[in-house]
């Protein structure tokens, strides 16, 4: 196999991680949480594909595939509630929306 190696894949994976957390730590606002998460979730399939090239199988594929969809899902439904909260004209304030209100 030439590229770099996993050593390098997992670096940048940390990276990446560490930026989300970071991220969804220290952000008040929803919508940068929610790309936060987003970032974390692109840091853990990355860590899957370079241990996927490494070991030669596509099993880290096939996982990174899946976390992509509930990737997906999880946008899906965390903007629409962003949109919904944003119409209603609530403060869209992460320290403020801890409790669920009918």
């Amino acid at each position: 196999m030439q590229g770099p190696e996993v050593a390098w894949y997992l670096a940048i994976a940390a990276a990446l991680f560490a930026i989300g957390a970071s991220g969804v730590l220290l952000r008040r606002s929803p919508l940068i949480v929610l790309l936060s998460l987003e970032i974390m979730l692109n840091a853990g399939n990355l860590a899957l594909v370079g241990f996927s090239r490494n070991w030669g199988n596509g099993d880290g594929q096939v996982f990174a595939i899946s976390v992509m969809a509930v990737a997906a899902s999880e946008a899906v439904v965390g903007l629409g509630m962003i949109v919904a909260l944003g119409r209603r004209n609530v403060d869209l304030d992460v320290d403020k929306l801890r409790t669920l209100r009918g």
